[in-house]
């Protein structure tokens, strides 16, 4: 009879969205008791700098998103509280991270590489090598042919 009058309390167009409301709550706490399973100092001397941003900007963003759904739960609107303002403030520096993490993985230019592959793709057979001109003598081989590509 209690499963009855659970059923009873709320419309039932909104049993669905109740249930996969309840299984993230269940998830986010999960998460958030593994992360305060280990102390933070412990934590934080474990990272790197730019690792140790990144933890505090989704710790900020986290418990800003909580306090948000917080003030929907007691009919406040939250984007006309200054909870918006924070959470675009967090938004920025997490921008600024990624932007910073991204430079990190860019693909770095070579110069020397890049000129030797740049002097060997302008490779003119009929051009003497410079080496050899430059001594004054030549072996007498004659470098081999390239196969003709058709």
């Amino acid at each position: 009879m209690a499963a009855d009058r659970k059923t009873e309390d709320f419309p039932h167009e909104i049993e669905e969205q109740l249930t996969g409301f309840d299984s993230s709550v269940s998830s986010v706490k999960a998460m958030l008791d593994k992360l305060m399973s280990v102390p933070r100092s412990d934590l934080l001397q474990k990272l790197d700098p730019l690792d140790q941003a990144k933890l505090d900007l989704m710790s900020a963003y986290t418990l800003n998103s909580l306090y948000w759904m917080y003030l929907v739960t007691r009919g406040v609107n939250p984007r006309e509280h200054a909870i918006k303002q924070e959470l675009e403030r967090i938004r920025t520096y997490m921008n600024k991270v990624k932007e910073i993490t991204d430079r990190k993985k860019a693909a770095r230019l070579d110069k020397g590489a890049a000129g030797r592959f740049l002097r060997n793709a302008l490779y003119d057979p009929n051009q003497r090598d410079s080496r050899k001109t430059a001594a004054g003598t030549t072996c007498g081989a004659t470098p081999p042919k390239r196969p003709k590509q058709k």
